[in-house]
């Protein structure tokens, strides 16, 4: 079943009838500017406020508890860690929801990826990414 994300309207503060789209946040982890860059712009494009990057699983963890993003796009491969161990730290209760990604296919990675959330770079579209963070 596909999820759709809909678009809560709230006032602006002093502007009467004006509204203003509560968007999901995300946050972008990979090791390489020009991804990062790239990811930004596809997930603006499908709705979501794009609040912090991280190159490294450090950088990734620290800004996951800064900004508390609803949605994460996380790198398999990072250059001091990797994506798998990142995401389970950060999940839990009330934890952001996180795709995977990586040039490598899912075959090639392996079993490790077992029931997570996971497309390869080349696979990521606007489509693909509208509504992953969920229904709220």
């Amino acid at each position: 079943p596909r999820r759709r994300y809909a678009f809560l309207l709230i006032p602006r503060r002093g502007r009467g009838r004006d509204t203003e789209a509560v968007r999901p946040t995300a946050l972008v982890v990979d090791d390489h500017p020009t991804f990062r860059r790239m990811a930004r712009r596809l997930l603006t494009a499908a709705g979501y406020q794009v609040v912090g990057e991280a190159g490294d699983a450090a950088g990734a963890l620290l800004a996951v508890s800064r900004s508390r993003p609803a949605f994460v796009l996380l790198d398999v491969l990072l250059p001091d860690g990797n994506g798998i161990d990142v995401a389970d730290q950060i999940g839990g209760p009330g934890a952001p929801v996180v795709l995977l990604t990586s040039s490598r296919s899912a075959g090639e990675l392996g079993p490790v990826l077992s029931g997570r959330a996971f497309l390869t770079k080349s696979e990521l579209t606007v489509e693909r990414l509208r509504g992953l963070a969920g229904d709220e």
